[in-house]
């Protein structure tokens, strides 16, 4: 038993506490990564409604890192869910326009947004 600590060391221990307390260590970010796809959707509305050049891809795709920084993605999915619901007519369209917890959701992604405008605009 001695000579398999003696071969090894204690390099494969400290190797694997420095790995578990990098995993640990990683941004926010990492934890609420958003697909690829979401994140072109939002690039592409972002500078349609801005402007179509490079600096503003550059700002848009700053905006929606900020935004999976400080927001689940399952919550910015209930975000525009509810903002496209919105804009039906009649009973369903009002359920979302009024429903406090529907509100609250947009809320929340309303502040977050502004924040990816403060830091990237």
């Amino acid at each position: 038993m001695d000579n398999v600590n003696l071969r090894w060391g204690a390099a494969p221990l400290a190797t694997l506490a420095l790995f578990t307390m990098a995993l640990l260590a990683a941004p926010p970010a990492l934890a609420n990564d958003y697909p690829t796809e979401t994140r072109v959707d939002y690039v592409l509305g972002c500078m349609a409604a801005n402007g179509q050049d490079h600096l503003m891809m550059q700002k848009c795709s700053c905006s929606i890192d900020v935004i999976a920084e400080l927001m689940p993605h399952e919550d910015y999915e209930a975000a525009r869910t509810v903002m496209s619901m919105q804009d039906q007519p009649g009973e369903l369209g009002m359920l979302f326009r009024t429903e406090r917890s529907m509100q609250e959701d947009l809320n929340h992604f309303r502040s977050v947004q502004a924040e990816a405008d403060l830091r990237c605009f």
